[in-house]
């Protein structure tokens, strides 16, 4: 199901009397969900994500802007008339229920022609907690289960209903790192058996990009920008994305661009051929790093820690928005320990310089 958002805006009045300035949640978002794909909403608390999501099954009304599933405009249509299912950050499982009664809840609650028989609701029951793995449980109560197996049992209970849209409102933040990692492949496997259209809602860039056909990155409301994950961290917009994408996260410095060449400081970085002059941030991956005693950029080192395969150097530059620097260099290259300083050089694609002022991508030749 194919699900489009026009002009979307949310805007929630003021809680305090003497300023009486509205709260703008999410402004004029636009964006297109494609059939059957499955779709990350990235940004920090309060940038709107989950607010796009009460929208889209109905629990918010918004301001303005329209909402369609297919051709159908469900904007003004209840919740329960639009063939979502909602997974909560809390899983919300009835408590005095089994997982079987937690399960058939949402089909014993259909009215009409709508409603199965409850052989029909038995046969859907046991297959949402086979596909999810938990039809082994289901005389089990919520609080018999771990964790995982209660997000796995809400997200059955989404499923039951044969939903056109599935919505995830940050799902995994109440598990434990392992249980994370293998509730996000589980939820990746199940979109990609079902092929219902997913909205997954999450502030941790590293599930949204690991499972997410697109993601969408928002800030204060606003969409920062839209494509594939890889895509967005190879390519960011502005700072901000920029920023919010990549673990280790992207080292920024201060520096500025005179007649094609890019300085921190007055080291001589690189040549940035059709970049405008004046002071702009310098961005560059932990993975744009070269290890080279004649390369032009210097710092001083910290400290090195070794991580197997790779190797994180630890330092410092005074032009360098934040306290450390962190490069990742293959294992086989080997850091003088005893150095006050090290020398790199730079991967030309992995250096991104923004405008001081408006913090939005300056390009260059590649």
């Amino acid at each position: 199901m194919k699900v489009v958002l026009q002009n979307l805006t949310k805007i929630f009045p003021s809680r305090n009397k003497k300023s009486n300035e509205e709260v703008v949640a999410v402004n004029d978002f636009t964006f297109e969900i494609p059939d059957g794909k499955l779709i990350g909403l990235l940004g920090p608390s309060g940038c709107g994500k989950s607010t796009t999501l009460y929208m889209i099954c109905g629990l918010q009304k918004p301001t303005s802007g329209r909402i369609f599933f297919g051709d159908d405009d469900v904007t003004d249509l209840a919740p329960e008339n639009r063939g979502v299912g909602l997974v909560f950050q809390n899983y919300a499982l009835y408590p005095h229920m089994t997982v079987k009664q937690n399960i058939l809840f949402p089909l014993q609650n259909l009215r009409g022609a709508d409603k199965p028989t409850k052989e029909e609701m038995l046969e859907r029951a046991y297959s949402a907690a086979q596909l999810v793995q938990i039809d082994e449980l289901m005389d089990r109560k919520p609080s018999e289960l771990s964790g995982g197996q209660q997000q796995r049992v809400a997200i059955a209970r989404a499923l039951v209903k044969m939903p056109r849209v599935l919505l995830l409102d940050e799902p995994l933040s109440n598990l434990d790192a392992r249980l994370r990692l293998q509730t996000r492949e589980e939820i990746r496997r199940i979109q990609r058996e079902t092929q219902i259209t997913t909205v997954f809602v999450t502030h941790d860039q590293e599930e949204a990009m690991s499972i997410s056909d697109m993601i969408v990155v928002m800030k204060s409301g606003v969409v920062q920008q839209i494509g594939a994950p890889q895509e967005v961290y190879d390519d960011p917009k502005n700072l901000f994305v920029a920023k919010f994408l990549g673990t280790p996260p992207i080292n920024v410095f201060e520096g500025r661009v005179f007649e094609g060449i890019l300085y921190i400081g007055e080291e001589r970085i690189l040549s940035v051929p059709g970049a405008d002059d004046g002071e702009v941030y310098v961005g560059i991956r932990p993975e744009g790093f070269i290890l080279d005693d004649g390369g032009p950029l210097h710092c001083k080192l910290s400290s090195v820690e070794v991580m197997g395969r790779d190797v994180s150097v630890v330092s410092t530059n005074p032009f360098a928005v934040s306290p450390v620097i962190r490069s990742i260099i293959n294992a086989d290259n080997k850091v003088n320990t005893e150095s006050e300083t090290v020398s790199y050089s730079l991967k030309r694609h992995k250096v991104f310089i923004f405008d001081r002022e408006t913090e939005e991508r300056v390009y260059f030749e590649v």
